[in-house]
This record gives C-alpha cells, sequence and structure tokens, in this order.
C-alpha cells in the first residue's frame, strides 16, 4: 500500500471514530460523515490511477454526487432542528412524535 492509500484509509478511520464519539451535535456528527464521504471520494480517485483501469473512472463522480446530496439533506435537517428546538443536540429530538 502507497502512503497516500494509508494517510486517506486513516483519516477515513478517524473521521468513523470521530462520528462515533460525537454524537452529541448533529453538527459535528454532519462534519465527520463530511470527512468520510471526502476520503471515500479520494480513495475511489487514487485507486483506478494506479490500476489503470477505465472502468472505474465514473465511480468519483456518482460518490461525489452522493455527497453533495448528503450535504444538501444534512444542511436542510440541521436548519430544520435549529429552528424547530433552538439547538442541535441529538438527545433533544424525540423521533416518535409525528
Amino acid at each position: 500500500m502507497t502512503p497516500a492509500v494509508i494517510n486517506v484509509s486513516l483519516a477515513f478511520a478517524f473521521s468513523l471514530l470521530g462520528t462515533l464519539v460525537f454524537r452529541a451535535h448533529l453538527m459535528s456528527t454532519l462534519l465527520c460523515l463530511e470527512g468520510m464521504m471526502l476520503s471515500l471520494f479520494i480513495l475511489a480517485t487514487i485507486t483506478p490511477l494506479n490500476t489503470h483501469s477505465m472502468i472505474m473512472f465514473p465511480i468519483p463522480i456518482i460518490i461525489l454526487v452522493f455527497a453533495a446530496c448528503e450535504a444538501a439533506v444534512g444542511l436542510a435537517l440541521l436548519a430544520k432542528i435549529s429552528n424547530t428546538y433552538g439547538s442541535d443536540f441529538v438527545h433533544n429530538l424525540n423521533l416518535l412524535q409525528c
């Protein structure tokens, strides 16, 4: 494994660890999810360049589209929750209410 792949894998692992540790705030969780998507995007970009595989070239663009959709939905939820409840604490949310 090249040092770049090791660094990106460590970035993904730390983002996953941050998602598990910082669950109290929605904003922290969204930032950690964005870090995970960014590391997956970089890994999906590096892999076809190292393997010279033409079939894998559209995969980073697909991951980038999913990351943009995830960011848009996450920010919309953050704005809605902040306006409704006044904070972004996850434990204040009761998902069983209609």
